[in-house]
Formats: structure tokens, C-alpha cells, sequence
């Protein structure tokens, strides 16, 4: 008997069997989730829209939510349409009356507590959403700015609960935002608003909730987030892994529905072109672990476990040396994108804070010296690699505002004129053991908050050096990101470096992280300035132009002076995305992405 494969008849047999294998794992790969892979780089803190700040929380909450507008995906800059809502708003011409209509046959995922019904989105959610910012027992970081906007009578409701230690009213109609049917939200302001839209397009903080999965879920509402978007989570272990899966209620949305890219845009054409009639999600489902340090999250990469990343300042030359696809990964059909992300980053010091903190001109002076001693230019060469722009101010690239060409003295560095400052203030070194000390004598320690990864230690090794060129001492106190957050809020934080991302092309998001009323919140450097509070009030009445602008540059010209924050870096954020990955693009505002690309199962690599 001949040997199976040897002659014969069973050479024949041997490959119909092999060609039969063949195709059914490529019906079976064809026939399995598309499943997106990546990772996040630092831990989330839960998923309610109305107590969340942090970027990562973020990013998932804008998949799950509907706002009622959003970002065009393709249409750069940036180009606002409807979402939950069937059109763009009715406006008065003062812009304080904002009348909006929702779009019919929107459906919340199905959940116990809806009892078996199927819920519509009615007007009234996005009532009840908003005012969930205005409650104080929820403690939302995001309060300061919604009360900004002026709503009328939401500021009351939560003053008279603050006042009376009373429970939020959620019943009682206010003037400023009403339902006046099942499908129609008007909103009356105090002061005009004319960028209100922006606010409105914010999935991932007032995409619609339903008061009845709150009331259900009580303290527990950040681990069951159920909304209208268009994926659900599924599983969460808390800094570990964030599983989400398509929505299956998902209303019926065509790409080329929500998409429009600018004319001479031709990758944006060649998207639209190639996925114009699909169906919205693309993909079944996304998983997010959680990678702290760097090199595992790069490595994941390379051995295929992941399907995009951005990759880590370690490894950014190795991946795009002279801003360059590395031959390496070209060959392997990664694809490489790269832009100068609207940001910022900063260190903030605490205003509250008995050595940092202050207004007193010793104290300005302690502040701007270290300024002046940060060397944000070898930053940038040594620890980013080259992968940044040196920050002016607050105001992100993309903005409103943002001048290329603005320079402010307060982004120097000048150690030598750090020195003298400090000299002339009186914070010399008065018991000779090198380190200079308070104008009374009393140890003078910085205390710098930090993460336990990879990156933040070269990031910290660096600004250790810098003091210590000035001869001030510091102390660096390490704790995992969401802990940090924490005691910044509660203002036990002397100095941290934070990053911060723009969610809409204005600039009033960022100026709220020094407006005193938002302090605790999003002013985490508990900055107070009359005149900048102001200014900042105007400039939310006022519609972009020269006017504005010149209101902008004062209270820059303030924050300046002061020294709250010392500004960094604009970040140059390089993607990679590998082949069977398609149709990607990092969005400018806001990070609502993933049901507008697609996987390929049959090529994708790695384990899953």
C-alpha cells in the first residue's frame, strides 16, 4: 500500500482535503467578529458622563452616547452636523434662544431597567442629562462649564440644593431647558452663546442618559453605562480591560450619510468613495487594554496584538525617523499618520498650595522662576524625540486664537535670569547645604506628582535636573493616574504635569482650566483672577472676530503674569495602523471614531 501523499489516488485526496480546510478556516475567519485592538495608555475612571474628566473615560463614552451633534469625521477642519438631532438649530439672532429637534426612532440599548420595553430618546433625556452636571451630590468636574453657559435657572436648582443640603430637584421645570414635546429642547440663556453647538456636539459628556438605568444603578451608574450610541460595554476590569460590542439597536446609518470631506481632500474622497453605502458600525467589536509603560504597548504592536497605537515618544524615531515610515514597518504595510494634535501640556501649580501658591510678588516670583528654569527645548529633543511644538499659551493648534507665530516671554527658558529672580526675592541658600531655602528660612521642597511609568520618569529625571541647576530641591510623589486626579481635584497636588485635548475648535475649554469658579473641577490650579473671570464671561458672548481676540490675548498677557501654569509642548502625535486595519483617521475633536473603520479578519495577526 502506497504511503497517503506519496502516488497515486491519494495525492488527489490529500489535496481536495487540504483545499476543503482551506476554505472553511476562510469562511470561518470571514464569518468572525471584526474585533478592534488597541490599548490605552494610562487607567480610565468609570463611564458617566457627568463625572468624568479624563481623556480615556472619555473616549468610551463617546461610542456608547449620542449628543445631539457631532463632528463630521472626514471634514477638516472641523465641520458640525446632526446627530440625535434632525437638524442643525433654530438660533435667535441675539444667539440666547436655541431651539432643537430630535430625530424620531432613536432607541437606547435594551437594559433590565427598562423592563423589557424598548426605550425611545425623547426630549426630556437630554433634560434630565443636562442637569445632572448641575447636581451637587454628583460633584461633576464639568459643572463650572455648563454653568457657564447660562442656561436659565439650572444655576439656581443647584445653589438652592447646595444651600438647603437638600436633593436636586429634577422635576422642577426651569426656564433655560425644556422639553415642549416628546422630540422638541428649547434652551433660553442669560448672555448670548453663540458657540453653544459646540457644546451640544460633546457625546462623551451629555450623550443622552436614561433616569431610569440612574435610578437603578444609583453609585453604580459608572459601571453600567447604557445609551443610543453605537456600541455597548460588555466587560470592564478596572484598569485592565475595557470590552465593547456593537449596539444591536443601533438605528440604521450609512456611511456616506455622515461624512463629508473637503473637495481637494483626496484620501478623505477615497474613504467616502470606498465605504459610502455601508452600514454603521463596520466593526463588532473593540478591546481596550490597559498599557502603562511604553515598550510592552509598542511590542504588542509589532507582534500584531494590537491594530493601531500611537506610538510611544520612545519609540517615534525607530517608527518614522525624519518624520518617515520606517522601511521595516512599509514593508509589513503599516500605514503612518501624523499631525500636530490640538493640545497642550502643561505643569500647573497650586494656588491654594502654603509654599507655591499666591499672589504676592514673592510668590509670582518663586512661580516664574521655575519657569524660566524649565528646558522645554531638550524636552522636546530628548525625552519626546522630537515629537512636539513648544506651547506659547493655553491655546491649542486649531483653535480659535492660535497664532503660530505668538510668542509669550512666559515660554523662556533663562536660567540665569530663574537665578536672579530668586536672589532677589530672598529664597537663597541661608544654611549652606546647597539648596535655597524660603525669604524666612524655612526649607523650601518642591513637591512634584508623578506615574510610576516608564515615560513620566525620564519626564520627571529631566525637571529634577532643572531645579536642582536653580538650586531648589524636589521631592517627586508617585501614584497611579486616576489616584493623582483625585487629590488634584481636592487641591492636595502642589505641582503636576498634565496633557490636555481640545474637544471643540474654540478656546473657552481651555481658558476654564484657569477661570476661579471652575476651581476644583477643571481648574485644577485653583487660579483666581477677577479681571480674567471677566474676560473670560465677554469672550463666551462674543462671536469670533477681532474683538474677541483682543479679550483672548489680555488674559494671556494675565496668565503670564501670574504663572499658574507653565506651558510645554503641542504634541505631534504619529499613528500606525496595520494593514487589515481601514479607514482610519485620528479625529481633531473629540475621539468618536471607531464605528467608521473596518477589519479585516482574514489578514489580521496576533491573538485574540
Amino acid at each position: 500500500m502506497n504511503p497517503v501523499g506519496a502516488t497515486g489516488p491519494w495525492r488527489g485526496l490529500r489535496a481536495a482535503l487540504a483545499a476543503l480546510l482551506l476554505a472553511l478556516a476562510g469562511a470561518a475567519a470571514a464569518d468572525a467578529p471584526k474585533v478592534l485592538r488597541y490599548a490605552f495608555p494610562s487607567q480610565e475612571t468609570g463611564f458617566d458622563p457627568a463625572r468624568i474628566s479624563d481623556l480615556y473615560s472619555r473616549g468610551v463614552t463617546t461610542h456608547i452616547f449620542d449628543a445631539l451633534y457631532q463632528y463630521d469625521y472626514l471634514a477638516r477642519p472641523f465641520l458640525v452636523r446632526p446627530n440625535a438631532a434632525a437638524a442643525l438649530p433654530e438660533v435667535s439672532d441675539d444667539f440666547k434662544t436655541w431651539t432643537i429637534r430630535l430625530r424620531p426612532g432613536i432607541y437606547f440599548a435594551d437594559d433590565p431597567a427598562f423592563k423589557g420595553q424598548r426605550r425611545e430618546l425623547v426630549a426630556q433625556d437630554f433634560v434630565y442629562t443636562i442637569k445632572r452636571h448641575f447636581d451637587p451630590a454628583l460633584n461633576s468636574p464639568n459643572y463650572a462649564g455648563f454653568a457657564e453657559e447660562g442656561m436659565l435657572g439650572l444655576s439656581e436648582l443647584h445653589d438652592e440644593a447646595v444651600r438647603n443640603k437638600s436633593k436636586f430637584d429634577y422635576d422642577r421645570e426651569v426656564e433655560g431647558l425644556r422639553a415642549l414635546d416628546r422630540y422638541t429642547i428649547r434652551i433660553k440663556l442669560a448672555k448670548p452663546r453663540p458657540r453653544l453647538v459646540y457644546t451640544l456636539a460633546q457625546n462623551d459628556l451629555i450623550g443622552a442618559v436614561a433616569r431610569e438605568v440612574v435610578e437603578r444603578y444609583g453609585d453604580a451608574t459608572p459601571e453600567h453605562p447604557v445609551g443610543t450610541g453605537p456600541f455597548r460595554l460588555v466587560q470592564w476590569r478596572r484598569n485592565s480591560l475595557i470590552v465593547l460590542e456593537r449596539n444591536p439597536g443601533y438605528r440604521e446609518q450609512r456611511y456616506g450619510d455622515l461624512v463629508q470631506p473637503n473637495p481637494d481632500d483626496a484620501e478623505g474622497q477615497a474613504l467616502l468613495k470606498r465605504f459610502r453605502d455601508r452600514r454603521l458600525p463596520m466593526i463588532d467589536r473593540v478591546e481596550i487594554s490597559i498599557v502603562d509603560e511604553s515598550q510592552p504597548r509598542w511590542l504588542s504592536f509589532l507582534s500584531e496584538r494590537f491594530d493601531v497605537i500611537a506610538v510611544p515618544l520612545e519609540f517615534a524615531q525607530m517608527a518614522a525617523p525624519n518624520g518617515r515610515l520606517a522601511p521595516n514597518l512599509a514593508r509589513r504595510g503599516i500605514a503612518l499618520q501624523r499631525i500636530v494634535n490640538p493640545d497642550r501640556t502643561l505643569y500647573y501649580f497650586n494656588m491654594e498650595d502654603p509654599l507655591i501658591g499666591g499672589y504676592t510678588p514673592e510668590k509670582v516670583a518663586l512661580r516664574r522662576a521655575i519657569a524660566l528654569g524649565t528646558d522645554v527645548g531638550r524636552e522636546i529633543s530628548q525625552v519626546r524625540r522630537g515629537q512636539a511644538i513648544p506651547a506659547q499659551s493655553v491655546v491649542s493648534p486649531a483653535s480659535f486664537g492660535y497664532d503660530p507665530d505668538y510668542k509669550s516671554e512666559a515660554s523662556d527658558y533663562d536660567p540665569a535670569r530663574a537665578k536672579a529672580l530668586l536672589d532677589m526675592f530672598g529664597y537663597v541658600d541661608r544654611d549652606g547645604d546647597g539648596w535655597r531655602d524660603r525669604p524666612d528660612g524655612s526649607p523650601l521642597v518642591l513637591e512634584l506628582a508623578s506615574q510610576p511609568d516608564a515615560i513620566s520618569r525620564q519626564f520627571d529625571e529631566l525637571w529634577q535636573k532643572n531645579m536642582e541647576a536653580l538650586g531648589l530641591r524636589l521631592k517627586i510623589d508617585k501614584g497611579i493616574w486616576p489616584e493623582q486626579l483625585k487629590k488634584a481635584r481636592a487641591g492636595q497636588l502642589m505641582i503636576w504635569a498634565l496633557g490636555y485635548s481640545a474637544s471643540d475648535p474654540d478656546m473657552q475649554n481651555a481658558l476654564q482650566t484657569l477661570y476661579g469658579p471652575a476651581a476644583g473641577g477643571q481648574n485644577l490650579a485653583r487660579f483666581r483672577n477677577a479681571r480674567f473671570d471677566e474676560l473670560y464671561q465677554r469672550m463666551q458672548s462674543l462671536p469670533d472676530g477681532p474683538e474677541r481676540l483682543a479679550l483672548l490675548r489680555e488674559a494671556q498677557r494675565i496668565v503670564a503674569a501670574y504663572a499658574p501654569h507653565r506651558y510645554a509642548v503641542h504634541r505631534v502625535v504619529t499613528d500606525l495602523t496595520q494593514p487589515w486595519l481601514t479607514g482610519y483617521r485620528r479625529p481633531l475633536f473629540g475621539q468618536r471614531y471607531w464605528h467608521y473603520v473596518d477589519i479585516d479578519g482574514t489578514r489580521q495577526g496576533g491573538a485574540h
